[in-house]
């Protein structure tokens, strides 16, 4: 009895967190996935275990020959021993204005990436899982101003994004 009553506490968690990604920040209503392509500086995130002792990071998006997905290379210098990097697949989830994406890693392991902030120039963005654990603050310069930074976290917040949690990505000048 009383494992049947700790499974069903794990299936119910399961479910709660799969409901709770329906219910997640409001992504922005249309990205050109063309224009999204390129490089991104990651200046703060709610970081993810693998992202542990990284500096410099960034995201490299290029366009996959007949443009229905994006190969994506995440790269970082990590703790000094120089790059570390990785290679995924992201494609746009149909009926998202191409906010939604579910990014491939080693074929196997899939993440929700949602963009819930984008500027209208594409200089910046704002994105998160839809469980809200993770988020990123990209730009396309490793250095934007303190005062757009400010604006980007007041953004972050009225999504619901516990900014508390965000860690300040390192950039060397060159």
């Amino acid at each position: 009895m009383i494992i049947n009553a700790i499974r069903n506490l794990a299936m119910f968690r399961k479910l709660f967190r799969k409901m709770s990604h329906l219910h997640g920040p409001e992504t922005v209503q249309q990205v050109d996935v063309a224009k999204y392509c390129g490089t991104w500086y990651e200046i703060s995130a709610i970081p993810i275990r693998q992202q542990a002792r990284c500096t410099n990071t960034k995201a490299e998006y290029t366009l996959a020959p007949g443009g229905g997905k994006v190969i994506v290379r995440n790269s970082c210098r990590r703790g000094g021993r120089g790059e570390a990097s990785v290679r995924a697949t992201a494609v746009p989830v149909p009926g998202s204005g191409n906010a939604k994406l579910v990014v491939t890693f080693f074929r196997f392991f899939k993440a929700d990436y949602w963009i819930i902030g984008l500027a209208d120039d594409y200089s910046w963005a704002l994105v998160s899982s839809p469980d809200r654990s993770h988020c990123w603050v990209l730009s396309r310069t490793p250095y934007p101003s303190e005062d757009l930074y400010g604006r980007l976290l007041d953004l972050l917040k009225e999504k619901g994004i516990d900014t508390s949690k965000l860690v300040r990505s390192g950039h060397s000048r060159a």
